[in-house]
């Protein structure tokens, strides 16, 4: 009898629910499911798999500025900078080598490291708001040598793919759900190395840095190292999910060399919450998905037809997002992972107490 009521009352853990989302998303391409309003069309057609691909790609970025932000308290506003040099640094390579794909990510992978590794050394020497500055700089700087170098980067035109060394797979209209899929296990891939980071002893020590970098120093620690360890990792995904961008829009333009970039990733990981993988990949999804759709709306008729003075705000998609963005912070503490996190602490309670209610009755 005991062992069925805990079966009843046992929740699900979050990894099990995890699984089964990751299984259900895979399998959307195969499917014909539509949601009015919030897909462009329905789950099968390439322009629903490119934008929910662009979701996913940008809730990996996210778990990536989340190893920074949420574990490290590390607020870098140059995040953008591994991104872009994951982009632009695979479409160099492709257009000016016969390097087939997974050598020439394998390339710009080992050069963003060293590169994360060099400014991050750099930047670490400082904290607070003097190593957010710093960030910035770095970005600033990266942002006009991609302007300023058109015959590297092609410029303000930005910088096109060249696919002849590329599988035929991930080329063109018709294959758009073969990218999907890499988008997904990129994501998956990215939450798995995160959720790893944060269970190893790097990833304890440099989130009790976080809370008081004098302990670990008295503790005989060099949090100077953890925290480097981590700019390097999160540096590296930024760079892998750069490259995966980069397949996915056939293309990269410097307006994601911007601090502004960076900027809309802080955005997102404050909206999912704080400190929460989870809360960084719903954010993501979720941002990118309004983004998207608010663009659209923005452009509508029904919008069009309203009077001057709603026109005008609602037909920014920038003015909602952040109408929206100061609603969560000021009515969701904690973002939508906090929301989250309180449900669950009411379900518990209320199975705690439906548990005691049945030993009670089966008490003679």
């Amino acid at each position: 009898m005991t062992m069925i009521r805990r079966l009843r009352t046992s929740p699900i853990t979050p990894w099990a629910t995890g699984g089964l989302l990751v299984a259900l998303v895979a399998v959307l391409p195969l499917l014909d499911l539509s949601l009015p309003g919030v897909l462009p069309g329905s789950t099968y057609t390439p322009g629903t798999l490119q934008l929910l691909a662009f979701a996913m790609v940008f809730a990996a970025l996210a778990l990536s500025y989340h190893l920074l932000f949420g574990v490290a308290g590390l607020l870098s506003f140059g995040h953008a900078l591994y991104f872009a040099l994951g982009a632009y640094g695979l479409g160099i390579v492709l257009r000016d080598t016969e390097l087939a794909l997974v050598p020439a990510m394998a390339v710009v992978l080992m050069a963003a490291i060293a590169v994360a590794a060099a400014l991050g050394a750099l930047s670490l020497r400082v904290s607070g708001i003097a190593f957010a500055m710093v960030t910035l700089a770095f970005a600033q700087a990266g942002s006009v040598l991609v302007r300023r170098n058109a015959s590297v980067t092609n410029g303000e035109e930005g910088l096109p793919l060249r696919v002849d060394n590329i599988p035929a797979e991930l080329v063109g209209v018709l294959n758009t759900r073969n990218v999907y899929w890499l988008a997904l296990v990129l994501l998956v891939v990215v939450f798995l190395i995160v959720a790893w980071f944060e269970r190893s002893r790097a990833g304890h020590v440099v989130a009790a840095t976080r809370e008081n970098e004098l302990r670990v120093r008295v503790l005989g620690m060099t949090p100077f190292r953890v925290k480097l360890i981590t700019v390097v990792l999160a540096g590296g995904l930024a760079a892998l999910v750069g490259m995966v961008y980069l397949l996915l829009q056939s293309g990269v333009t410097p307006a994601v060399t911007t601090p502004d970039f960076t900027l809309t990733l802080l955005v997102i990981v404050v909206l999912g919450g704080v400190g929460s993988r989870w809360g960084a990949v719903v954010g993501g999804l979720l941002y990118t998905l309004l983004d998207q759709r608010l663009t659209a709306l923005a452009r509508s008729e029904a919008i069009q037809d309203l009077p001057e003075f709603l026109r005008i705000p609602l037909s920014e998609p920038l003015f909602i997002l952040g109408t929206l963005f100061i609603l969560v912070v000021v009515l969701l503490p904690g973002g939508l992972a906090g929301v989250a996190r309180r449900t669950l602490a009411r379900a518990d309670s209320a199975r705690a107490r439906a548990g005691r209610s049945l030993d009670e009755e089966a008490t003679p």
